[in-house]
């Protein structure tokens, strides 16, 4: 096994994760998480028989490949003396290097769409890790609904099911889904940071986070709390703090946020009470609610 890590973002996620399990295994390299891991990801690691990996969360003087994330802002602390070796990405690219790497990156729906891709003969062999990258997929596109979601994304996580043995995708997706959403227990800053990201904005850190949810009424008697604690971040780090709230089935998205509501209101043509409001269609933080953002706070 090489010295070489191979690491997601801070603050991890499904795909993420998964995404760095399943290079590690097909590079001979070793597998890193940033963060601690959430229900989600704890669910889908215990089906298919997966150990969590390592948990890195200063990475200087290591050797690291990046997967599921480039920007400065969302990678592990320590990254500005560390040797990156490599990126694999489905995001918006801004990364630069001053020493040739590999570098691969595509539009589609999750990292473990790409890997798939990039891999298949070597998935075919290890049910588990077609059925953690089949995890991943699910995720990210909220099961197929995200508009990230790519023709390609479903008929790869169709071959992934074939060898996990998974028989219904969707159904298996909505399991998935059932598991990250268990809040019980969970404390507000955990749900808040539990998928928080960092973004520069014309020169503004913007933090957004994101919970996903077949049924957002769970989260209204904490609404208030939430946007207690947005302020707090946004008095301490951030431009403006946003968390977006998903439905799942309705497929919508309910913003609470903290600093100027004109942005707001500008980016998504809504109005907003209380640092509050829903948006139709809104699932993607990824391509609905950062482009428009960013284009404001660049004007």
């Amino acid at each position: 096994m090489k010295d070489i890590y191979v690491i997601g973002h801070k603050n991890p996620d499904t795909d993420s994760v998964v995404s760095a399990i399943a290079c590690a295994k097909i590079m001979d390299y070793k597998p890193a998480i940033a963060g601690d891991i959430n229900k989600e990801t704890d669910f889908i690691l215990k089906k298919f028989g997966v150990s969590v990996p390592e948990k890195l969360e200063n990475i200087s003087g290591k050797q690291v490949f990046l997967v599921d994330h480039n920007e400065n802002t969302q990678i592990a602390d320590g990254w500005d003396s560390a040797e990156i070796v490599g990126v694999l990405d489905h995001h918006k690219i801004n990364f630069s290097s001053l020493a040739p790497l590999f570098f691969h990156a595509e539009p589609l729906g999750a990292t473990s769409s790409i890997i798939a891709k990039l891999y298949m003969e070597k998935i075919r062999a290890d049910a588990s890790l077609a059925g953690i990258l089949l995890s991943g997929i699910l995720s990210d596109t909220v099961v197929f609904k995200s508009p990230t979601t790519t023709e390609d994304d479903k008929k790869i996580a169709e071959e992934l099911a074939s060898i996990a043995g998974i028989g219904n995708i969707e159904e298996f997706g909505v399991e998935i889904k059932k598991a990250g959403a268990d809040i019980s227990g969970r404390s507000v800053s955990d749900i808040v940071e539990g998928d928080f990201k960092e973004f520069n904005m014309g020169g503004k850190k913007i933090g957004i986070g994101q919970v996903e949810l077949p049924d957002i009424s769970v989260i209204e008697n904490i609404e208030d709390d939430i946007i207690a604690l947005l302020n707090k971040m946004k008095e301490n780090k951030y431009e403006m703090a946003i968390m977006a709230i998903t439905d799942i089935m309705n497929e919508g998205s309910k913003l609470l946020f903290s600093g100027d509501k004109n942005i707001i209101e500008k980016a998504f043509s809504v109005r907003t009470e209380n640092n509050k409001t829903y948006i139709k269609g809104l699932m993607s933080r990824k391509k609905q609610l950062v482009p428009p953002l960013e284009k404001i706070l660049s004007e």
